[in-house]
């Protein structure tokens, strides 16, 4: 997806037709920031980039540049429900969003809505107001985002349909305007104030500021101009001193601060915010009158020896490690883990590759990579000894952090490294220590040499900590998912057999909720021109379930080959069941398919109703007069239906993973499948199971249980 350019008097260089949206709508709305994003597709997932933004400086919205779709935060939501999405203060973002609640914890409201034009996505906008708005976004409000993204979402799609650049406006830093007669006297005004009075531009540099400011903060206004305070003024750098400047900005409202000039001048800052910046006013502290100074808010730290240019901005580093801790939270297994470093982590730091390496019997393992197109470059580390002579393993092995800013830093170190170039030319090797043993790298390139200062190199190390008790979860995560998946494909049969006349498709699909391992089980035995078909669910999700649902399968297989009726089978089944005092109940379905006569004989035990499909295309569900659930009564009969089966009808056994949905009618869901089924392919069976268990565009809820499904059609 791709922002459109106008026409312009340079072709090369089209007007800022997102930024003048949004800037157009914040000031309809009367909304003190914003953002515009559009709608990326790319190989790993669909990615919402921020095209334009106003009001905000970009420390504040950097952990949130690229955002992935299916991220829980609001222009995620926006895009993925396509509506409005309303916060209207901090208490609802803790609750709702609570990794930019974390990041921002401010006073504010937020209203996030999607650009969409016929059906089609193109990216989401995000509004601010104070926390003085009232708490309900009114409809004069909603209409005017609603129509402003409807509006953005044809310019768009035109923009699409006739092949126009994008333009993405978000690293663009216009020139300031020429000052007028009127602007030159309001700057010699405010250089005659005795106070110190200094203007800030939304990225928080000084702007301006009168010698009065000059002389209380102990610099020239020239030093001063051009740079944040806090990079300015060593005793200014503390985080508390911009978490100050943060709050101002985001809620909109006056705040101030009190801090130590060494080596014993107090100076009070009052900062008034506004769209375009914020209004410093600088005094002696009131306390430092009478000779005793107010406390500082927090050590004054002593002042670098030398400021480094490419030092992040510390508070965008706890924003992102405050965003990251929260995101690894969520993540469930290793490529969740992978995940969330490379887009969390990687953007804001300027990194340009990642890759995870774990140790497995004294080798490095490649876990994972972002960022290289050729998988060669990553794989010459699979398999290496972790006693090798290179910085990956020395780093797991020794726990030790090591960071490249030069390819000739690294060389001098390492001569005999693996000599695969990889295009990087920084690199920050972490080790990954979780219960005070190395389980891991994370390896950071630099496309450019990169300066690590002391300030960083700590962060990135803590980082580490992080990534590491997330990827020890993951794996272990991810260990007792094979097992568990293992055993109980184990359990179900291979394949099933081929019986010339009846066309069989089966689906079994485990739970996208959770990882434990589920009792539903399905068999097909055929002898001759019959077959005996069963499905069925065994209570539980554990490694007990999974056993006990083995044997059921193996009993209802073995009570089949004696030559028992549908419902002497169920009927067997349930005793064995009550003998083996499993404390576990079953439900299923049992039928023995006649081909010849073209007859079903069913028999059901507490399981969902089959559906039938006829050969005109309308579907119903039998209705099965049935027993109770196996393992209940040891006297429980089990009455059997006959059921005709003509040539072209298709009957679908199913477990109740398929219609359960939780919060959901268990009688919505099954109407819900009979339309699939109704609207299914009449091709091959195989389309027909893909209809059921996906959905129209792939479209289905979570899977919060197991889904088994047999399908069973004659053709002659």
């Amino acid at each position: 997806m791709t922002a459109p350019g106008e026409n312009a008097s340079a072709p090369d260089e089209p007007p800022p037709l997102l930024s003048l949206a949004l800037a157009g709508l914040m000031d309809d709305l009367g909304a003190h920031s914003g953002a515009l994003y559009l709608l990326t597709r790319g190989e790993g997932g669909d990615v919402l980039d921020m095209a334009a933004k106003g009001g905000l400086p970009r420390d504040f919205s950097a952990p949130w540049e690229r955002v992935p779709l299916a991220s829980p935060l609001p222009v995620a939501d926006a895009v993925r429900e396509q509506r409005v999405i309303w916060v209207p203060g901090e208490e609802e973002m803790a609750r709702r969003y609570p990794r930019i609640a974390v990041a921002l914890p401010y006073p504010y409201c937020l209203a996030a809505a999607p650009v969409a034009a016929s059906g089609t996505p193109y990216g989401a906008v995000y509004v601010t107001w104070p926390a003085s708005h009232p708490p309900e976004l009114t409809d004069t409000e909603r209409g005017l985002l609603t129509t402003a993204c409807d509006r953005l979402a044809l310019r768009l799609q035109h923009a699409a349909e006739h092949g126009r650049p994008v333009v993405s406006e978000y690293d663009r830093h216009g020139s300031p305007a020429t000052a007028d007669a009127g602007a030159i006297e309001a700057v010699r005004a405010l250089s005659r104030i005795p106070d110190g009075v200094c203007g800030l531009d939304v990225n928080g540099r000084v702007a301006y500021a009168n010698s009065a400011a000059g002389e209380l903060l102990g610099s020239s206004v020239a030093r001063l101009t051009g740079r944040p305070l806090w990079t300015a003024l060593p005793w200014l750098d503390d985080p508390v001193y911009e978490d100050r400047y943060r709050a101002a900005m985001l809620s909109q409202r006056p705040t101030s601060f009190t801090a130590l000039r060494p080596p014993g001048q107090w100076l009070t800052f009052q900062l008034y915010p506004g769209r375009t910046g914020i209004s410093v006013h600088i005094t002696p502290a009131p306390a430092a009158v009478g000779g005793a100074p107010a406390k500082a808010p927090s050590q004054q730290p002593q002042p670098p020896p030398q400021q480094q240019p490419q030092q992040p901005s510390r508070l965008v580093t706890i924003a992102h490690i405050a965003n990251l801790a929260i995101a690894l939270t969520e993540a469930v297994g290793v490529s969740d883990v992978i995940d969330l470093v490379a887009d969390e982590i990687m953007p804001s730091l300027g990194g340009s590759s990642l890759v995870i390496l774990a140790s497995e019997n004294g080798r490095l393992r490649v876990l994972g990579q972002r960022g290289y197109r050729e998988a060669r470059i990553v794989e010459r580390f699979d398999g290496v000894p972790l006693t090798a002579q290179i910085p990956g393993a020395q780093s797991l092995v020794t726990g030790v952090p090591s960071f490249f800013e030069s390819r000739d830093q690294l060389e001098r170190v390492y001569p005999e490294r693996l000599e695969t170039p990889d295009g990087m030319a920084a690199w920050a090797y972490l080790p990954l220590i979780a219960s005070g043993r190395p389980v891991g790298t994370c390896v950071l390139g630099f496309a450019e040499e990169h300066r690590f200062s002391t300030d960083e190199r700590a962060v990135l190390t803590g980082l580490g900590g992080l990534i590491a008790q997330a990827l020890e979860r993951a794996r272990l995560y991810d260990t007792k998912h094979r097992l568990a998946h293992g055993l109980q494909s184990a359990l179900l049969p291979h394949s099933l057999p081929v019986l010339d006349g009846l066309e069989v498709a089966v689906r079994y699909l485990p739970g996208t909720q959770g990882m434990d391992i589920g009792g539903d089980f399905y068999d097909l035995v055929a002898d001759g021109r019959t077959a005996a078909a069963v499905i069925g669910d065994v209570q539980g999700h554990n490694v007990t379930a999974a056993a006990l649902m083995g044997q059921v399968r193996t009993a209802v297989r073995a009570y089949t080959a004696v030559g028992q009726p549908p419902g002497r089978v169920l009927e067997s089944t349930n005793r064995l069941l009550i003998d083996l005092d499993a404390e576990l109940l079953a439900s299923s379905v049992y039928l023995r398919l006649d081909l010849d006569a073209r007859l079903a004989r069913v028999a059901r035990a507490g399981h969902p109703q089959p559906l039938l499909r006829d050969p005109d295309g309308r579907v119903r569900a039998l209705e099965l007069a049935g027993g109770p659930l196996l393992g209940v009564d040891p006297a429980a009969e089990y009455p059997v239906t006959e059921v005709a089966m003509e040539p072209g009808s298709v009957l679908a056994l199913y477990t109740d993973g398929l219609i359960e949905t939780p919060g959901a009618d268990i009688d919505d869901g099954l109407r819900a499948l009979a339309r699939r089924f109704a609207t299914a392919p009449e091709g091959p069976l195989e389309a027909v199971a893909d209809a059921l268990v996906t959905g129209p565009g792939d479209d289905m809820p979570p899977r919060s249980d197991d889904t088994a499904l047999l399908l069973l059609r004659p053709t002659r």
